[in-house]
């Protein structure tokens, strides 16, 4: 069998915790920035856990992390 080939879109978006669950950084945070609130883009900053609905497939597009 020929090894399985990870996303590379993926592999630089995501990072394993020290549990084995996904973490990602959120969206909406690079450009009009202009009429966010301070808190708005505060709590963009923060990075979280990837939704449970979503980690199968995310396994199967980054089989080695």
């Amino acid at each position: 069998m020929p090894k399985m080939k990870t996303s590379k879109a993926a592999a630089k978006r995501f990072k394993k915790t020290g549990t084995g669950k996904l973490k990602r950084n959120k969206a909406y945070k690079s450009h009009i920035l202009t009429k966010k609130s301070a808190k708005r883009k505060r709590n963009l900053r923060k990075s979280i856990i990837t939704d449970a609905s979503n980690v199968k497939n995310m396994k199967k597009i980054l089989p080695y992390l």
